[in-house]
């Protein structure tokens, strides 16, 4: 933001000098960029935050400076002369999206000389960097440069039916801005049209055929509040940014709207002539009154760390426009003023305290509360997984959550879903949110064999983004995943996913079943479920999915729900003493039906094997020769062990009988 020094001391005293006065706009957070002398004027240019659209007009920057030196401020009354003739009685305004513009003013001038501007306003508009056009527009300009509302002029001869109506663009509609470049409009941008056309995109540019020109004769005043988001939106589409929708995405204050059209007009009739029809033509509703802001009195010094005497606290928040309605010894209870949007909490008005009070009054030297802290879940959980992987050989990777709609074709653990996308010039290509963090690895994985490095064993923690939050929560829109890479075979990633698993919930029990999914090689992908339910998928990829990075290697993968582990996660964990006395291990060879599964063969020899059955493993599979075609068989290891005494070897083997009989009656099994 430009600020004119001449222009400024219109509202407020500025016999300080420029440095004294750039110096404590920067301390309280208008930090100065530069300032140049031009002709007897000085141009300060200011970086305005986001928060702070309020300071987007010479009068926003005229209150801090008035709160600062403690200056009166004096603010244009705008009030025009107006004729007899109503504009309600011309024209009329249809606001058809109220989600896209909240409100929208409109006013009349008739009989305007449209000619070159007077010398101060051409200076004005000088200083702060913007052309002379004409009179009327000049105006418009001077207006938004003095208190941060855009506004637009149009030649209401111009317009159709003498009419405005505020609506959403049709599919395809083009409009030809004031720069006279044509531009396709889409259905979720906003325009401003009349009768049969768009005559302005709202908030971002005013249309060619019914700018103001010199021979305009009657002129429309504009003044809108459009919704930031669209307005953003929109410019970046159109790649078409301008003052107006700078300010427009930063919001405007909508209780000074009508003071913005009344002074606007209050200059054309100034500097142009004409007569002003009586009244306005409103669409929409107002600004709805901001919620109450209570500040406790002893919270400044916690968070500052210094004291500041309660009624310099209030004082300060006064000057600064918000008004107290209610007060005691402990607490004091603000309304905020329209134009600070940004002030919504007690912290707020803290941060407003320190920063007119003055940062550099906080001294540096104050020894700070040191408390304990401890790690979250979410940390642990982390600290957990980037001490394993690591230990197995994996390096962790950081990707970008955009990919490509080729890239999230590898890999779909989820099925199809519709992809969360971003329609922004720089990212034409790689423009959706990945659903899996598998695609970026693997493409990692491809670069790494590029550049000489084979087998690249990678894993990554990140979220995805399986829809854009619309009645669901985060942990189901965006769910925090783990995924690893490796050339290794599904066996050997399984272990790494077990021995995490039993890092970070020991006490969990973890099972997998055959997946469809066809992105694995047949036969060699899983899904995992932890304690019953869903918690990942693992396998070896199909030649078909490696063939399209063009990997030399195959590659297995994991991916794991990291929310999960976080709700599972034991913290604490139970000791037990190594046992004293040896294991005795048996191995089981059954012959079993096709179609069983491991787990449940595992379940049986389990739950039959009586308290000496320690453990329970896989120990290989086999179909061929010896074993009929409708048959496979399972190698069962098991561990038996009791923590008192060496065990006897008819003990050992009654437990193993009773495993036979089970597995004989409940699954046919057969020891081969």
């Amino acid at each position: 933001m430009i600020v004119s020094r001449n222009w400024l001391s219109e509202y407020v005293p500025v016999d300080m000098s420029v440095e004294q006065l750039t110096d404590r706009l920067t301390m309280s957070g208008l930090n100065l960029e530069e300032f140049e002398a031009i002709g007897s004027d000085v141009a300060i240019d200011l970086e305005v935050t986001s928060n702070r659209p309020d300071c987007l007009g010479h009068i926003g920057v005229a209150r801090e400076v008035s709160v600062l030196f403690g200056s009166p401020l004096a603010i244009p009354a705008a009030q025009p002369v107006a004729g007899a003739e109503k504009t309600a009685a011309v024209t009329s305004v249809v606001l058809e999206c109220g989600d896209l513009c909240h409100e929208y003013h409109a006013r009349i001038i008739k009989g305007v000389k449209i000619g070159p501007s007077p010398d101060w306003l051409k200076d004005r508009l000088k200083v702060a960097g913007i052309n002379s056009v004409n009179n009327v527009v000049d105006v418009t300009n001077y207006v938004m440069l003095e208190c941060g509302q855009p506004l637009h002029a149009f030649d209401f001869d111009k317009l159709k039916e003498g009419r405005i109506v505020v609506r959403r663009a049709t599919k395809g509609e083009k409009i030809t801005a004031i720069d006279q470049r044509d531009y396709v409009l889409s259905e979720d941008m906003c325009v401003i049209a009349d009768a049969q056309r768009a005559v302005a995109i709202a908030g971002v540019m005013g249309g060619f055929d019914s700018e103001i020109s010199d021979g305009t004769v009657n002129v429309l005043i504009e003044t809108a509040s459009f919704d930031p988001i669209s307005v953003r939106a929109t410019a970046r589409s159109l790649k078409l940014q301008s003052p107006s929708s700078f300010r427009f995405e930063r919001k405007v204050d909508r209780s000074n709207m009508d003071w913005a059209s009344r002074r606007c007009c209050e200059l054309i009739l100034q500097v142009a002539g004409g007569e002003l029809l009586d009244g306005s033509v409103v669409a929409g509703q107002g600004a709805a009154s901001s919620e109450p802001v209570t500040l406790r009195f002893s919270q400044v010094a916690r968070v500052l760390g210094i004291e500041i005497p309660s009624t310099f606290c209030v004082d300060i928040l006064q000057k600064l426009g918000l008004k107290c309605t209610a007060k005691s010894e402990e607490t004091v209870t603000f309304e905020v003023p329209s134009w600070r949007l940004d002030l919504t909490r007690e912290c707020d008005l803290i941060e407003e305290i320190a920063r007119i009070h003055g940062y550099d009054q906080i001294p540096d030297n104050v020894a700070l509360p040191v408390v304990a802290t401890a790690r979250s879940r979410r940390e642990q959980v982390g600290d957990a997984i980037r001490a394993l992987l690591p230990s197995c050989g994996f390096f962790e990777a950081l990707t970008l959550s955009f990919i490509s709609e080729d890239q999230r074709q590898l890999f779909k653990p989820r099925g199809e879903l519709a992809a969360v996308a971003v329609n922004h010039s720089s990212r034409s290509l790689e423009n959706q949110m990945r659903q899996s963090l598998v695609p970026s690895l693997l493409q990692c994985r491809r670069q790494n064999e590029r550049y000489g490095t084979q087998n690249a064993e990678l894993f990554e923690i990140a979220k995805v983004y399986l829809s854009a939050g619309e009645g669901r929560s985060e942990v189901e829109a965006e769910p925090m995943m783990v995924s690893m890479v490796t050339g290794r075979e599904f066996l050997q990633l399984k272990g790494i996913v077990e021995a995490l698993v039993s890092r970070i919930v020991p006490s969990a029990k973890l099972t997998a079943e055959p997946s469809s999914l066809p992105e694995f090689g047949a036969g060699r992908g899983a899904e995992l479920y932890l304690n019953g339910r869903m918690f990942g998928w693992i396998g070896e990829l199909d030649r078909a999915v490696t063939d399209k990075l063009d990997l030399h290697d195959a590659a297995s993968v994991a991916e794991l729900n990291v929310n999960l582990l976080e709700e599972l996660f034991e913290p604490t964990r139970a000791y037990s003493p190594l046992p004293k006395f040896p294991v005795v291990s048996r191995d089981l060879n059954f012959v079993v039906a096709e179609s069983l599964k491991w787990a449940d063969l595992a379940a049986v020899v389990a739950e039959s094997g009586g308290e000496l059955l320690q453990d329970v493993s896989f120990g290989g599979q086999y179909r061929g020769k010896g074993i009929d075609a409708d048959k496979k068989s399972y190698l069962v290891s098991c561990r038996f062990l009791a923590a008192d005494r060496t065990l006897t070897a008819e003990e050992v083997e009654a437990s193993v009988q009773k495993i036979l009989s089970a597995c004989k009656e409940q699954l046919d099994a057969n020891l081969r």
